[in-house]
Order: C-alpha cells, then structure tokens, then sequence
C-alpha cells in the first residue's frame, strides 16, 4: 500500500553523477540517468515514477548547473508535476546535496519523511520496494535512518554491504545496523553470502528531515553549515532552485562516511526488489533479458556462435561472430570492447582518453540544449554543417556572430527567424541566409518537432563565437 496521503513522503532524487563505467553510452555532458538503459523511460524518468501516487509530495532533484534543462524536460515528459529540482554549483557528494535537500523541505515541515534515492539505479519490483519503503517510513517517523538492505544474489565485490543486527523493537521489518563494510574483496564476499547477516547496501534513505538535520549537526557540521549557507544565499532562476556559492565550500564527502557510518540511528529494512546499481556494463547484461546462448542484446545487433556476451548498437548494424563473455556497444562516435570481467575498468579507459585529448571521453556528438540538440554532420576548412532540432515552443537565443555566417535550411517542421528585426516565416524546403554579424533568432512555433540543416562558414567556428543578447533560459 502507498503512504498515507495525510503525510506525504518527499522523493529526494540525487543527480549528480556522470556514469563513466557505461562509457560511450554516458558520457559527463550526458550521463546514464538520462538514458533508457533497462525499461522504456530515463533511469532518471523510472526513479521519479516510483513515487507518483497517492501519498508521495513532487519530488526534489539535485543537480548540477549543465543538466538542469536536461532534468526539467525529462521531469516534464514523465508527469512528474511540481518538482523542485535544485542546482549545485558544484559537485560535493551525496552529503552535501542530501543536506541541502533537508534543509529546504525542513524549513517548513522538519517532521516530513524524506525518501532519498540516486536516479541511476534499477529496480525490477517495485511493489516489493514500496513495501520496504512503508517499514522504513515508519522507522523514519520513530526517528531513525533507515536504509534498504537488499539480500544478495552473489558475492559481488563492486558494492558495500551492511551488517544487520537485531530486530528494532515496535518496527516490524525493520533491523538495526551493526556496521558497514566497505567493498569486500572476493573471498570476503563468498563468506557474506554464505553467512546470511549481510546486505547490499542499497544507497536509498528514509528519515525525517529533523532527524537528518540533527545527525549532520552532529557528525558533519561543516557540510551542513555550508547547506544552510548556500539555500540562504539561493535564488529562484526559471523555475530552478540555484543554491548559492557557500555550498562549494562543504567537505566533498559521501552521507555513508558522514552519517551513516557514525550515527546511532541507523536501521535497516533487508528486501528484495530487484535492484541494481546499473554501475558497469557487466550489471547490465546480469538484469538485461538474455537469448538461449546468454546474450543481452539491444539495437541492430546480429550474433552467432557467440554466448554470454553484451551487444549494444545505437544505430549501426554490429555483428558479433564466436565472442564468449564479451561487452560491445557502439555509438555514432565511439566502440567499446572489452572482456565482462573488466567491465569495472573502463573508468579507467575513459580517464585515459581524456588525458589524451579525445573530446569523445566527455561528449555525444549530439549537444543538448534547453531548446533540443545539435550535431555534427561534416566539417572541413573555413566550413562545418549541423543537424538542428528544436522543441516545438522553443527558440534559440538572440545572438550574433563576429567570425561566421550561417545558412539554415528547413527540412522538416516551421520556423520564424528573426534576422536584424525582420520576421520570416520558413516552411519545409526553405531557407534563409544570416550573414556575418547580423541578430538573429530562430523559434519553432509549430506542434512538431522543428529539423533544418545549418550550413556555417568563416574564420573561426568554435561554439564559442557566439554573442548572446537576450536569452529565454538565463545563459550568459
């Protein structure tokens, strides 16, 4: 059964990481959480649908200043109405995000439960979470932090684990912690497994916003003295929540080091809903659906004679002969290849590329925009070509170049281009030439999505180049 509506439980949705072991699918400008990795939404889209229902206030999403748009529209397809999505102006971990989160919902209602959750993560049962969820709320109210322990199905090293201890007395459900262990090496996973006491520790919390305040007041006051700082000094920008400077000031540091691991009040409620941390492209294929050979394939993808393998094609036709325990996932721009048991590693080959220059190791050739995307068709010498979508109701900033000038073709959708003050109309097959230094615009005033081809040449075509002079979302 959902909550009780009289007392609205708060999604806390943490944002905020880049994904890098799902590298060249995630990538830092955009990462895992905004991709359909295991069902038909976002992973983001599929964390927030966990708690649309009865008994659940608008979730609050922390995130970082380059995803905010990204985070809003895909908020916006889901239904997730209301939402608070928060801006960190930098990156500080899951305590400091958590904090600041507790603090704008405390201000006005310290006794509400807090529900956080990080919106990379698979869960194949949701029933059985909601479930979890109602003891671990009513823990919550008793003034404890609650975390879900799920019962592991291998002794897998890639994840921490907790110890659970003894019932919690009036909390059916619910145990306490006796500790948390960092990620075990294999032998010590095997005799996890076999003991029976210890569970995946899921990274999922639920408390009272009081509660969470008063343990970070205790073990962590310079994270949340840094929070309190930043929501005092925040702004209201667009509908966003923009925390203020003092928040780059808080200890980089995870709620388990902070909190978890030193408080008295943690609990624990041990289930089984199918999670996974989705935290490499080997705990993909171990949740994906697989064929008779073992293999998880999505996309265009034709294999023979192979077994056990991940086969990911995001729009070329990959073919994969006789390969045994082997992830292949091939982009627009980039391949990745590499033996299951070292899917773990390529972190450590995307650290790699970036030392080497390879813009790939942080980019799509597709660029999202608050308006749509862009990307690149072809470049040579003094010229470049782009493919261009924008939303329908959206435009571009007003804008001028100093070293290019463009030519925008409609292929597909309408157009009004405003170009040194004159308005014109483009259908499909028309186009309009901007020459160097002129103002202009472009909005998509139809129901469709809006396709041109932008041809641009010049001097210099760095993306750079580019003078805005009013913008509808706030970019400098």
């Amino acid at each position: 059964m959902p909550p009780s509506p009289a007392e609205p439980i708060v999604p806390v949705i943490l944002s905020g990481g880049t994904g890098t072991r799902l590298w060249p699918l995630s990538r830092e400008a955009y990462p895992k959480q905004f991709w359909p990795l295991v069902a038909g939404g976002t992973m983001l889209q599929e964390t927030a649908a966990r708690a649309r229902a009865p008994g659940f206030a608008p979730p609050v999403v922390v995130c970082g200043e380059a995803h905010r748009f990204l985070v809003a529209e895909q908020l916006r397809e889901a239904g997730a109405e209301g939402a608070r999505i928060v801006l960190e102006p930098a990156a500080r971990n899951s305590a400091a995000a958590i904090a600041a989160a507790a603090v704008l919902v405390g201000e006005a209602t310290p006794d509400a439960v807090l529900w956080i959750m990080a919106a990379d993560a698979a869960v194949k049962d949701v029933p059985a979470l909601r479930r979890a969820l109602d003891a671990a709320a009513v823990a919550a109210r008793a003034g404890r932090i609650a975390t879900f322990g799920i019962r592991p199905t291998a002794p897998e090293t890639g994840y921490g684990y907790i110890e659970a201890g003894a019932a919690l007395p009036g909390v059916e459900g619910v145990l306490d912690v006796a500790r948390f262990v960092e990620k075990p090496d294999a032998a010590t996973a095997a005799r996890f497994l076999a003991g029976g006491r210890h569970l995946w520790n899921s990274g999922m919390f639920v408390a009272t916003a009081g509660t969470l305040l008063a343990e970070l007041a205790r073990h962590a006051p310079g994270v949340l003295a840094a929070a309190r700082g930043a929501v005092a000094e925040g702004t209201r920008d667009l509908g966003f929540v923009r925390l203020g400077a003092g928040f780059a000031d808080a200890p980089s540091i995870s709620i388990d080091h902070a909190v978890m691991e030193r408080t008295a009040l943690a609990a624990v409620v041990p289930c089984d809903p199918g999670w996974s941390d989705v935290g490499s492209w080997g705990s993909l294929w171990e949740i994906a659906e697989k064929d008779a050979e073992g293999n998880a394939t999505m996309g265009p993808v034709a294999t023979l004679g192979a077994k056990g393998c991940y086969v990911r094609s995001e729009g070329i036709l990959t073919a994969v002969v006789g390969l045994e325990d082997v992830v292949l996932v091939v982009t627009d721009d980039a391949v990745l290849a590499c033996h299951r048991d070292r899917a773990q590693d390529v972190k450590a080959m995307v650290e790699q590329l970036k030392k080497a220059g390879h813009k790939e190791a942080a980019e799509h050739r597709r660029v999202y925009r608050p308006w749509g995307s862009y990307e690149g068709v072809a470049h040579g010498t003094r010229f470049q070509v782009k493919k261009i979508i924008v939303r329908p109701g959206a435009k571009l900033s007003l804008q001028k170049h100093y070293h290019r000038a463009e030519h925008w073709v409609v292929v597909a959708g309408t157009a009004i281009v405003e170009r040194d003050g004159e308005r014109i109309l483009l259908r499909e097959n028309e186009s309009v030439y901007l020459p160097l230094g002129c103002v202009h615009r472009m909005e998509n005033p139809g129901m469709i999505p809006l396709t041109l081809i932008e041809v641009q040449s010049g001097s210099y075509l760095g993306e750079d180049d580019i003078v805005r002079i009013e913008d509808t979302y706030g970019r400098a």
